[in-house]
């Protein structure tokens, strides 16, 4: 097995990685490691855009305000402030590695978007986040001191247990990663490590993720030690595509926007008059989803409908160009009839705690964006402060590793990967049967609406399947299957956990056993 050493090494390569090692690199040698391809994230996928104060009308305090009442006054002011006064300067860095951004003349078109009281919003079209990756590994590939290694899956980190003279210090050297073309396990060690490893979402059996949203981050360090927060905050989008060949296509919250409704599929009654007479469809995210979930859980359906075919074809044609074409090639046209949707699972909220350089309570170990629970998003993240929340604490966890380098001693010798009492598997079904089972309890029992009931029953098939994959993985060689679905029930276990915790409704944790919100914000900070 082969060991190799680098100053500071960084899992996974989206806004959050690459903006670190981009920062790091002026000075010294990184090592990325993405699970699958370079641009294989969630960063690709943002269609929406980056949040900043740069209209005229607007101040560093109105976003802050905006920021802190989506958050339910689960936002830590401090994190809020430290990410909102340096947007700016990231939005400023990102036009210098020539990220195209949509200009009105001398200055950035803004658009807004749901729960921002001004224009705010800087994008590239509807594809900011793939303009921000291209630009991001172009820059990563073209720096000598940065190597990038795709296809790499990462089992656990190496802390000082997996020294050859073992400590218990807890202190992180690094990660043994498995080779997804050798099938070998490798153990990269470096002075100082970040994680960048991105969401849970795929715990989900509907969600806007990418496949490799498997919670592998939030897993590894909470394996290792570190404390999480907040995984009960799982940010649900109303309106994704039901349709069982395409994954995760997102129907834009515009088209309810531009007028239309959502229907009951069999009955064709127009229920959110049943939920939010006022707003009816136009209510907010959270509202939206509850009303189409409750639908669907009720009657027993599969879907509902979003029908905006009572408009002008030609008006419908012209303002959803992409969705209209997408949806056509599926035998579905929005002109002439409706679109079968689901609520899906967006964004994850809480995650490994940090402060405000990044640091989590291991010694050796950042983290940064969607892994992480910065204190910035609360209990519902405000529109586009996530790729905000990767640039600003990507650079913060470079700026204090390379003020501190002093203290970052050089790796020791550390054991290699064990795999002598391990054999190849011929079981592969289990893997995909246990994580069809997980997905699909996490979706009915601790979704958008919860109760008590629901989440024991979750935790009871968690409890059973954690001696299967045990079991399971102590037998066999690790594939990026394996890896995933450990971190997967990892995962489900800490969300649910955090949810029987909470007895309050607040945010994006909604339960029909506590519905009222406590006077007093308090944090789920889980310890290992």
């Amino acid at each position: 097995m082969t060991s190799q050493v680098h100053d500071v090494l960084i899992i996974g390569s989206g806004a959050a990685g690459l903006t670190a090692a981009l920062a790091l690199a002026q000075h010294k040698k990184v090592l990325v490691l993405a699970k699958g391809s370079l641009d294989g994230g969630s960063t690709a996928w943002a269609q929406g855009g980056i949040a900043a104060v740069l209209d005229a009308g607007d101040t560093f305090e109105n976003h802050i305000q905006d920021t802190m009442r989506a958050g339910a006054g689960l936002n830590r002011l401090e994190t809020v402030e430290y990410v909102i006064e340096r947007a700016p300067h990231s939005i400023a860095r990102l036009a210098e590695l020539g990220v195209p951004f949509n200009a009105e003349g001398a200055d950035l078109h803004l658009t807004r978007e749901g729960g921002h009281s001004h224009r705010r919003i800087v994008h590239v079209n509807d594809a900011t986040g793939w303009a921000v990756q291209e630009a991001l590994l172009k820059a990563a590939g073209a720096n000598p001191n940065i190597t990038m290694l795709p296809g790499r899956s990462c089992v656990d980190l190496i802390t000082g247990r997996h020294e050859k003279r073992y400590s218990g210090s807890g202190r992180v050297w690094g990660a043994y990663a498995l080779d997804d073309a050798t099938g070998k396990v490798e153990a990269h060690t470096a002075h100082a490590t970040i994680m960048a490893a991105g969401g849970a979402g795929r715990v989900y059996q509907f969600s806007t993720a990418p496949r490799g949203a498997t919670g592998d981050g939030i897993a590894m360090a909470w394996r290792a030690g570190a404390r999480v927060s907040n995984m009960e905050m799982m940010q649900f989008h109303p309106t994704c595509l039901y349709n069982l060949e395409v994954k995760n296509f997102l129907i834009t919250e515009a088209v309810r926007g531009e007028g239309g409704h959502l229907l009951h599929p069999e009955t064709g009654h127009r229920f959110m008059a049943d939920y939010d007479p006022e707003r009816m469809e136009l209510a907010p995210r959270d509202v939206v989803a509850r009303a189409i979930d409750d639908q669907i859980k009720r009657y027993g359906l599969d879907c509902v409908h979003l029908d905006i075919s009572h408009l002008d074809p030609e008006f419908v044609k012209g303002h959803f160009p992409t969705i209209h074409d997408k949806l056509l090639g599926l035998g579905i046209d929005m002109t002439k009839g409706p679109i079968p949707v689901v609520p899906a699972q967006h964004y994850t909220c809480g995650g490994i705690l940090i402060d405000l350089a990044g640091r989590t309570d291991l010694p050796g170990l950042y983290a940064a964006g969607e892994c992480t629970e910065s204190g910035l998003h609360g209990a519902n993240r405000l529109a586009s402060n996530s790729l905000l929340e990767c640039f600003v604490f990507g650079e913060a966890a470079a700026a204090d590793i390379l003020a501190r380098w002093d203290e970052f001693a050089a790796p020791p010798p550390i054991n290699p990967w064990d795999e002598s009492r391990v054999t190849d598997s011929d079981e592969e079904v289990i893997i995909k049967q246990n994580w069809t089972e997980i997905r699909r309890f996490m979706w009915n029992y601790v979704g958008i609406v919860r109760t008590t009931k629901r989440l024991e029953r979750a935790q009871h098939r968690i409890r059973l399947l954690n001696e299967e994959v045990a079991d399971y993985y102590g037998h066999f060689r690790v594939t990026t299957d394996l890896i995933e679905l450990r971190n997967l029930l990892q995962s489900a276990e800490l969300i649910v956990r955090s949810a029987l915790a909470r007895h309050e409704s607040r945010g994006l944790h909604y339960t029909l056993d506590y519905p009222e919100t406590d006077e007093i914000a308090r944090d789920t900070v889980l310890v290992p």
